[in-house]
């Protein structure tokens, strides 16, 4: 049978996605909707920048250039990264440009096939086939069908159906005499655009992400204290100095560490694994009262309680963690950025009212910074209704991927992309890696029971650790080396990266430890 894979994006997941599967002989079809490769990063405000240290996000295989000294890249420097890396692996001869992907739909496989992946856990072990319907600008706006035998969708979370609150009527924006938007539309403007519209106007964000962090970073450098940007935030994020060294120790030793991992129950943990757990919960304690020290030292949360409840150690793996701009609480000490919390509010004429407040918070302009429908996005994909419910599962679950990809009862499909971790750039190429090994029938899928059980893992895990986040968010934060383990063992390599007991141990992990998977 034949063997050919589509690709649906060409952000960071897509282009790892076609360069891993094109090493194995793959001839991928990639299809993008913008003109360029970078995805998100194409469509950032003109004071975003890379929300961890570089070190920790680069391709294992295409280091950072020399000229780019800082530790928290500009977006400029990221997205010539980014077309670096495609240029270098010649990937853009694959990708179709603007080139939207309206739906896909798998045909000619018997409902047996399509519950058990062909019967034989292999990529291409069904007889069925994905239909892409493409609409592709330039060509007279036209559709064309494409033929596929195994389609990966790299859509990515944070683009496309933005997430506002609802509001009961006359307490929304309607009631609201400035003008409400999301962050997309801000981002999607030109640099030169955004800044106009923001300059001399009273701005309220919505939010506690990247997203809010650099919308309220923009205002306060265009406006100042003459007309401050208040941030109003129900829930707080670890918020880290870009050159955060507590106690002189880097915060790889606390995220990115086989003893960090230990002090936090993982998904699939045996016996002594999940008694390590629970006898290290007095250290996991400590550590995050350290680090709550520290930030007060370093930051002024103290004085607009802006520490976290949640333990850094294990909760931060809800990827709530937020590197900041160098000079993010100067803004906030000098009054150019207020900081509000709030678990709800309400619109009026003249702005906003918090709970508990009779008071409005007077504004001209109001922006949620209040994510994505990413769920939504990834059902909408499917022309099927009945693959729009698998896809979405349960509102009370995680969306139910075997190895954050792969879902159990739709076959010759891989989801990249979804699943979030600290550092997505080398989330997103080990999966690629697995993927491609997948592919090319290096290994199989267990059962669809067991495939299960392991979603069943991540869930509970997201459940104990999401903190007030939603668990829907699925995120490996907090355990990377756990879930690098288990694509190493699918994949025939040894998960243990380092030399020696004492380095496998406390030395932290990274891209270049995966280099040669």
């Amino acid at each position: 049978m034949e063997k050919r894979v589509a690709i649906v994006g060409a952000g960071i997941s897509g282009l790892l996605a076609c360069k891993y599967a094109a090493a194995k002989g793959f001839t991928p079809m990639v299809f993008e909707e913008q003109d360029k490769v970078g995805g998100l990063w194409n469509h950032t405000l003109e004071s975003t920048t890379l929300q961890v240290p570089k070190q920790l996000y680069e391709f294992s295989d295409f280091p950072w250039p020399s000229s780019v000294q800082e530790l928290l890249p500009h977006n400029t420097q990221l997205a010539a990264y980014i077309q670096s890396y495609a240029h270098k692996f010649q990937l853009l001869q694959f990708v179709n440009f603007k080139s939207k992907v309206i739906d896909v739909d798998y045909v000619g496989a018997s409902e047996e096939e399509i519950n058990c992946w062909g019967g034989d856990g292999k990529a291409f072990g069904s007889k069925g086939k994905w239909i892409l319907r493409v609409s592709h600008s330039g060509d007279h706006d036209s559709i064309k069908e494409y033929e596929v035998e195994f389609l990966v969708l790299c859509i990515g979370r944070f683009s496309g159906l933005p997430n506002i609150p609802e509001f009961a009527p006359g307490y929304g924006s309607d009631a609201f005499s400035g003008k409400v938007m999301h962050s997309m539309d801000l981002a999607n403007m030109e640099n030169a655009a955004a800044a106009q519209f923001i300059k001399g106007k009273r701005v309220v964000v919505i939010g506690s992400g990247k997203s809010a962090v650099d919308i309220a970073y923009e205002c306060a450098n265009l406006n100042g204290r003459d007309h401050p940007c208040t941030m109003i935030q129900r829930r707080i994020h670890w918020m880290i100095p870009h050159d955060a060294q507590p106690w002189g120790l880097s915060f790889g030793l606390l995220c990115f560490t086989r003893f960090a991992e230990l002090m936090v129950h993982k998904p699939g943990q045996g016996f002594l694994l999940a008694a390590a757990a629970i006898l290290l919960t007095p250290l996991r304690w400590v550590v995050n009262k350290l680090v709550e020290i520290y930030l007060k030292w370093r930051l002024p949360i103290k004085k607009y309680d802006m520490v976290p409840t949640e333990s850094f150690v294990g909760e931060a793996s809800s990827c709530q963690i937020l590197f900041l701009q160098p000079n993010f609480y100067d803004k906030v000490e000098d009054g150019s950025i207020l900081m509000r919390r709030s678990k709800n509010f309400t619109f009026c004429e003249e702005g906003v009212i918090l709970d508990g407040e009779s008071v409005p918070l007077q504004a001209d302009v109001a922006i949620f910074a209040t994510g994505y429908k990413g769920e939504e996005k990834l059902r909408n994909m499917f022309a099927s209704p009945t693959f729009q419910n698998y896809i979405f599962g349960s509102p009370n679950s995680i969306v139910p991927l075997y190895r954050q990809m792969i879902h159990p009862r739709i076959p010759q499909l891989a989801v990249i992309g979804y699943s979030e971790s600290l550092s997505n750039i080398f989330t997103f190429e080990m999966r690629c890696k697995w993927l491609s090994h997948f592919l090319d029938g290096g290994f199989g899928l267990p059962s669809t029971g067991e495939m299960k059980k392991e979603i069943e893992g991540w869930e509970k895990y997201m459940k104990r650790y999401a903190g007030n986040a939603s668990f829907r968010r699925s995120c490996i934060g907090g355990v990377p080396i756990w879930y690098n383990d288990q694509i190493c063992r699918d994949i025939g390599s040894t998960p243990k990266r380092k030399k020696g007991f004492f380095s496998e141990l406390f030395q932290p992990y990274g891209p270049a430890d995966y280099h040669h998977l």
